[in-house]
This record gives C-alpha cells, sequence and structure tokens, in this order.
C-alpha cells in the first residue's frame, strides 16, 4: 500500500503564513509606503506591481529581496499629482489585493472576475487581440469595422512601437449587451480585422501582412492587459532586432535608455543596471518583460535622481544560473524596446462624454482626416461615460501647429469634452512627491552591499 500524503500539504505553510501588506503614511512625510511580505513564488513580484499599476500609482523608490524562500518589498508611491495615498478605499483594495485575502500565492494567479477598469468591471465582453504593421489612419479602420458589425467598444488599449501596432480591443454585441460567442460573426469579425491589419491593396504578400494577429477570447481575458500588450510586441524585438537605428525616447536628451547587464561573481548573479528617464510603470514594464523572458529577481534596488530612474536588478534564470553572453545581449534589447514602447511624444486628447455606438470611429476618423497618428490610446467606459485619451503626433515628425488642433476643437468638441495637452519630446517626469523631496535621496546599491559582506 502507497503512503497516504495530504494534497493540501503543500499549502500548510501558505496557510500559517499568508500575504501581509502594510500601507505606511507616517514614516514619510511625502510618500506613502507599501510594504509587502509572504512566502516566496515564482511571479509574485510582477503580481504586486501589477496591483500598484493598475491604480496608477508611481513608485520612485523600491527595495526587493527574495532569498531564501520569502518575500520582502517595500514601495515608495505617490499618486498620480504626486501626494500620499489617502484615499481609503484605494487603501483597502490594496490591503485585498496583496493581504491574507489575496490570491498572491495561488497557483493561477488573479480569478478576479472580468476585466477592470481602476476599480470597476465593464462587464460581459469579448477580449480581442490584435497585432501588425501600423500605418496611420490603421486604428480608426479598425473601429470602423467593429461600429459597422455593430460591436460596442467597452475599452481597449493600443500600443505603437517601430511601426508596429499592437491593441486589446473588449467589445459586446449592441443589440444585447453580451458577450459576441456566435462561432460565425467571431469569424466575420475575425476576417475584417486581419483584412485591415494586412491593408488594402497589398496582394497579399509577406511584408506587409507579417505577423498580423487576430484572436478572440469570451469572457474575462487571460492576461493583465499591459502585460499581454508587451507579449504580443516582444516577438517583433527579436525579428526587427535594433530597428532602424533612430532613437528612442527615454534616454539622455531622447536617446535610448542606458541598460547594461554584469556578472556578479560573488553571489551568482547577473546584474541588470537602467537609467532613463522615469514615469510611471516604469518598473512594471522591465519586470514584466524579465518575467516573460523565463528570469528571476532576487534582489533590486529603485530609485530617482531628479527626473531619471535608476533601477538595479540581480536576476538568474529559471534554473538559478546567471545570464550567457548572448542572453545579455538579447537583455538588452529586449528591455530597450519594453522601456522605449509606452513613451509617446507629440499631444494628448483627453476626451468625455456620454458613450455611443461610433463614437470612437467618428473621433478617429476625424484625427485621420487632419493627418495625425495615433501613437497610444486607452478607452474606458465606466457607467455609460467614456474617457478617451489619445496619444497623436504628426506622422513626419513635425511639431503640430495650433490651427490643426483648433481645428480638432471644433469637429470633436461638439458632442463630447476636449482637452488637449502638450507632450515633450523627452518623457515627462512624474509628479515629485510633495515637495520634490525625493529626488534628493540616496540610491541604495545592492553591490555594495555585497562588497561590505566580502570585507
Amino acid at each position: 500500500m502507497l503512503p497516504y500524503f495530504d494534497p493540501e500539504y503543500e499549502n500548510f505553510n501558505q496557510r500559517i503564513n499568508p500575504p501581509r501588506v502594510c500601507i505606511d503614511n507616517t514614516t514619510c512625510s511625502d510618500c506613502t509606503l507599501v510594504k509587502v511580505d509572504s512566502m516566496n513564488k515564482n511571479g509574485i513580484l510582477l503580481e504586486v506591481l501589477q496591483v500598484l499599476s493598475d491604480l496608477d500609482l508611481h513608485i520612485f523608490k523600491a527595495y526587493i529581496t527574495s532569498d531564501g524562500g520569502w518575500f520582502m518589498d517595500v514601495f515608495h508611491v505617490v499618486d498620480k499629482q504626486g501626494q500620499k495615498v489617502t484615499d481609503d478605499k484605494t487603501i483597502k483594495y490594496i490591503e485585498k489585493a496583496l493581504g491574507p485575502e489575496s490570491n498572491l500565492l495561488g497557483a493561477k494567479g488573479s480569478n478576479s472576475p472580468g476585466r477592470s477598469v481602476g476599480l470597476h468591471s465593464i462587464g460581459d465582453h469579448t477580449a480581442i487581440e490584435l497585432k501588425g504593421p501600423d500605418r496611420t489612419g490603421l486604428l480608426s479602420e479598425i473601429f470602423a469595422v467593429l461600429a459597422d458589425l455593430q460591436c460596442n467598444v467597452l475599452a481597449a488599449e493600443v500600443w505603437t512601437h517601430r511601426m508596429r501596432v499592437a491593441c486589446v480591443v473588449y467589445v459586446n454585441d449592441v443589440a444585447t449587451g453580451q458577450a459576441i460567442d456566435d462561432p460565425c460573426r467571431v469569424s466575420r469579425i475575425e476576417t475584417r480585422l486581419r483584412h485591415v491589419l494586412r491593408g488594402y491593396g497589398d496582394g497579399g504578400g509577406d511584408d506587409g501582412c507579417r505577423g498580423a494577429l487576430a484572436n478572440f477570447a469570451v469572457g474575462s481575458a487571460p492576461h493583465h492587459v499591459d502585460r499581454r500588450l508587451h507579449q504580443l510586441m516582444h516577438a517583433d524585438v527579436d525579428v526587427d532586432g535594433d530597428g532602424d537605428g533612430a532613437p528612442a525616447a527615454g534616454g539622455e536628451g531622447g536617446s535610448r535608455p542606458v541598460v547594461t547587464v554584469e556578472h556578479c561573481e560573488e553571489k551568482s548573479y547577473s546584474v541588470v543596471n537602467v537609467r532613463c528617464r522615469d514615469r510611471s510603470k516604469l518598473l512594471f514594464d522591465i519586470v514584466c518583460t524579465l518575467t516573460d523572458m523565463q528570469y528571476v529577481v532576487f534582489h533590486a534596488a529603485v530609485s530617482s535622481e531628479a527626473n531619471y530612474g535608476i533601477q538595479e536588478l540581480y536576476i538568474r534564470r529559471k534554473d538559478g544560473k546567471t545570464l550567457l553572453k548572448d542572453e545579455a545581449e538579447r537583455v538588452i534589447r529586449c528591455l530597450e524596446a519594453a522601456i522605449s514602447r509606452r513613451v509617446s511624444e507629440g499631444f494628448t486628447l483627453e476626451l468625455c462624454g456620454r458613450d455611443r455606438v461610433g463614437l470612437l470611429s467618428d473621433v478617429t476618423r476625424v484625427l485621420r482626416e487632419h493627418g495625425l497618428t495615433v501613437t497610444r490610446a486607452d478607452v474606458t467606459t465606466v457607467g455609460g461615460q467614456a474617457t478617451n485619451v489619445f496619444y497623436v503626433r504628426n506622422p513626419s515628425g513635425q511639431p503640430v501647429d495650433m490651427k490643426t488642433i483648433e481645428g480638432l476643437r471644433g469637429r470633436v468638441g461638439q458632442t463630447v469634452m476636449l482637452n488637449v495637452k502638450s507632450v515633450p519630446a523627452a518623457v515627462a517626469k512624474a509628479p515629485e512627491p510633495g515637495s520634490g523631496g525625493m529626488a534628493r535621496t540616496s540610491f541604495f546599491s545592492f553591490g555594495s552591499l555585497f562588497a561590505k559582506l566580502r570585507a
């Protein structure tokens, strides 16, 4: 007879040592400390960062360690206005998402129903993933097709980078308000969208449709949306290499981010150092990319100096080994792309108004008629109210003149509230907490700690 093995044995330590989270608003005068500790598991750091990222909290300083089977993190965060996190609803959400009631140690990740916008669920939907070559007016064509096929867009996120586009669109049926699950209708929508992605009149050649993709998922999307966008664009990094050599925004004076990989002999780590313009979700983008490349972050120190982010991450492969030379070069290339693809130049259009079928098609058509290119888009609908943000620029790289902006106000501003904001050529720095005191904080390096231990 085989010995009895309790199937709950593996979860025993998790039950007696559940995740703990502490929201500290007293230690620092100009920021909130989010302290998380729990048993360690693969991917737990990314799950924590996803929660903070979804709340649009800016992490300008962090200490991360996960050696010895235990995970301990301290994040210094501020909200979008650069202030402490004092909203009771937000604090309770963090405590629930990262504390004992969370699913941080669950085997299947988050199981929250539906896709959420902030703290609001968008309800029953079908998720559509699109990827392909970018061109002026593509987004307008996509939304026009969806409107023509009686699909109501509940939410969408669109990224473009190096002439490639990836987007995740959440739709339901206009007539029923339910997810679209009829196989024939799904097939018809997919055929039309693939045709748009390939481009009209390209003859179906490989150059015009390389990597064109349209996937459908009924119900809740299988991945966190930002992470999925990174994954959709990640394969293009290997295909395109470093792209066309054009400077990528995000580093000194708008140049590439500075990414290096070194080897720490004392502890057998590969050390990834990143220096670039600081911005919201920077740490999430870096950890997301490393996690999807099958690397584990054991230690990290994150800080901001003036408006630059400095990150030092100690990583290994999943098998516990350090990176080989060719792996290090690929990590550098992929991190540069991950940092740069969320960066946008030009100006933003913020539109708020009552949602209606075809609204996005109309707005993006106006942008197309004015010769403007959408580099990023964030579309949300909460309670029938549409909030759409478009990052727009002139495809030739020239500044957008005021006559064009006034023309947009005249065309679009008649039906929705329109706010136009300029985005500087280099990434605008995140709001400094309080009076800007955190920019003067010193940067803690695990390398210096190892040196002291060796001495």
